[in-house]
């Protein structure tokens, strides 16, 4: 079957290596994720494409769906008090809030809900914003640049259904810098040996942020996604090794 993938023609050199190395057909794009998501769209019909971009077909948000059930069973029929996860296109999280909708229409938990937390690049931030003006959707975010190619999404497709769920759960949406991203990156590895993502990175930095605002409290379970390996940033992190 053949398959054709867009990318940012900045994207981190392993994604594209490894992309064409399983007989993808990558196209480098000068742009962002968006500019991806729009050639796409323009090419699909007049090339036969089926587009699989996020929240245009069903089996994405299905997939996200089971990180919710598998925390159900890890927490013994419980769910933690706080979930944090790094927010480019958000389908994680509304993928989990879809898995606890189903476990409550089971009869397999009740209405409580986890604290659902939104990290984002401070650099490409339009969830944080939009949630810092009450907003019901974001804005395309202008200019966006971070390191953390996976949050680098300027508009979310699912921004509102985003938003609506931070809104029901008592959340919150945090932003780290590039700088931030990279420092609780090298705590992950040297303190708990996880080589993690600058995406993993922003979400330990709302984490810190959030307990020092004393909105995660020393009793709260807590759990945090890490969205991606080092491995496909080792640009990166051999400029932080360098700083």
């Amino acid at each position: 079957m053949g398959c054709v993938i867009a990318m940012p023609a900045d994207t981190p050199t392993a994604n594209i290596v490894e992309s064409r190395a399983f007989g993808a057909d990558v196209r480098l794009i000068d742009g962002l994720i968006s500019d991806c998501g729009k050639f796409i769209a323009e090419h699909a019909a007049k090339e036969g494409w089926f587009e699989v971009s996020t929240l245009k077909e069903p089996y994405r948000i299905e997939g996200k769906k089971t990180m919710g059930y598998e925390l159900w069973e890890e927490f013994r029929g419980k769910l933690p008090d706080v979930i944090i996860y790094p927010t480019g296109g958000g389908v994680g999280l509304i993928g989990m809030w879809k898995a606890f909708e189903e476990l409550e229409a089971m009869e397999l938990i009740g209405h409580e809900r986890p604290r659902m937390i939104s990290a984002q690049a401070a650099g490409c931030a339009p969830i944080v914003k939009a949630f810092e003006q009450h907003r019901d959707s974001s804005e395309f975010f202008d200019n966006a640049a971070t390191i953390a190619s996976g949050l680098r999404v300027p508009k979310a497709l699912g921004d509102f259904l985003i938003l609506a769920d931070l809104y029901a759960s008592g959340g919150e949406a945090v932003a780290a810098t590039d700088r931030e991203m990279l420092a609780a990156c090298r705590d992950m590895a040297g303190l708990e040996g996880i080589f993690a993502a600058p995406e993993g990175g922003a979400g330990l930095v709302a984490t810190m942020k959030l307990v020092d605002d004393k909105k995660i409290l020393p009793g709260d379970t807590v759990v945090l996604f890490n969205t991606g390996s080092g491995y496909k940033y080792l640009e990166a992190w051999q400029t932080a090794l360098e700083s």
